[in-house]
């Protein structure tokens, strides 16, 4: 073990490795805390003043701040940097554990819709751990475009694929395709999702109805068994107003 932080710190990625592990453990322990607050057991509440509920995303935001001003005034220097390190990890997965609030700008937590939250959270759990193994997304690890070719035309193109993947409502595709390009690209050209922005702006009637055909096929065939890992990490959905006003 201490053979393996060693080569951490000389590698540059200990603070990296950090983050990764403040990120992880915050997510195991405000999904615990939320649960427990859900179920009424436990000493914990929301945490509510002057009747507004304020969620874990806002001190989640704070911490971020933080952290990214830290590091770059400290220029990564020791300790700052794992400090900081800290910091960004802690806030980011408060933040990104409420991804699914900010983006619907009301209160889905326990919703089916909430669920995306989980989706973000595990997908960039995903990109940090191949980060820190040394595989960074927009990498020409293959060397085939000279560099100034891979920031004029690889990346935007790259980018762009994964901007059309969320404006049509594939999430979990658009953050696998900044690991994996070639899924983003096929996200991007295949039809949207029938709630997305893309499908309201640029779809007919009959091509909505299509991607509505579609996107009912594939929640058939492979959307059970992701809901049910979900539901398991992320607790039960209800979209009662009364479960969600408690």
């Amino acid at each position: 073990m201490a053979h393996h932080l060693s080569e951490l710190v000389h590698s540059g990625r200990f603070p990296l490795f950090l983050l990764f592990v403040a990120f992880l453990t915050t997510f195991v322990v405000t999904r615990v805390i939320t649960r427990m607050i859900r179920a009424g057991r436990g000493p914990f509440r929301n945490n509510v003043h002057g009747g507004v509920h304020i969620h874990h995303a806002v001190p989640g935001i704070i911490l971020m701040a933080f952290g990214g001003i830290m590091s770059v005034a400290g220029d990564g220097a020791s300790p700052i940097g794992e400090i900081a390190a800290v910091a960004v990890g802690v806030g980011t997965s408060l933040v990104l554990d409420e991804f699914a609030l900010i983006l619907h700008l009301r209160d889905v937590y326990w919703t089916r819709e909430g669920q995306l939250s989980v989706q973000v959270v595990t997908l960039t759990f995903a990109i940090l751990g191949l980060m820190l193994l040394g595989y960074m997304p927009f990498d020409d690890d293959a060397g085939w475009l000279p560099a100034h070719m891979v920031f004029t035309v690889d990346m935007p193109l790259r980018i762009a694929a994964v901007v059309v993947c969320v404006s049509k409502g594939k999430y979990s595709t658009s953050i696998l395709g900044a690991l994996l390009p070639l899924v983003a690209l096929i996200g991007a050209v295949r039809l949207a999702r029938p709630s997305s922005r893309w499908a309201r702006h640029f779809y007919s009637p009959a091509k909505v109805e299509r991607a509505q055909r579609r996107a009912t096929t594939f929640d058939a065939r492979f959307g059970r068994w992701g809901l049910s890992l979900e539901d398991l990490v992320a607790g039960q959905p209800s979209d009662s107003p009364a479960e969600q006003a408690a």
